[in-house]
């Protein structure tokens, strides 16, 4: 058997990556038939898996400074924790569901990045994607590029 030689050419056609994990709790209703109870005001847990993705390592050998990563996603919970999201203004007129959360928070990560709270080692980041999982069997998420 030969050995496999790690050199650029190996992972070209792939991509790395780096998930961070927090969590959210959140207060919130929902509008439509779809919905159910859920119409009415109830809260949610959320466990939160942020992933950053990128073609090649950066010169250190990572995706991103794991970190920052984690520091930068506690800031996004940290505006939301504990919040009824029916009462912030960001979501007016919006239904949040986890699709939707899980968008708003990529969207910010997405922000921090190109104002360089993550530092030089996400230059080269090529993606985002957020998981929310809302129990053990359920979970939705949203996966943009940088």
């Amino acid at each position: 058997m030969g050995t496999a030689r790690m050199d650029e050419s190996s992972t070209a056609a792939g991509m790395f990556s780096t998930t961070v994990r927090d969590h959210l709790m959140i207060a919130h209703s929902l509008t439509g038939a779809v919905f159910g109870p859920a119409e009415r005001l109830h809260g949610a847990t959320y466990v939160i898996d942020a992933t950053f993705t990128r073609p090649e390592l950066d010169a250190d050998g990572i995706v991103v400074d794991i970190g920052a990563a984690t520091r930068e996603l506690r800031a996004i919970v940290d505006e939301l924790n504990y919040r009824n999201l029916d009462e912030v203004a960001a979501f007016a007129g919006v239904n949040t569901s986890t699709e939707v959360l899980a968008r708003f928070i990529a969207d910010r990560l997405a922000d921090r990045v190109h104002a360089g709270a993550f530092g030089a080692h996400a230059h080269g980041l090529a993606g985002i994607r957020v998981i929310l999982h809302e129990s053990h069997v359920a979970s939705a998420g949203y996966e943009r590029p940088l």
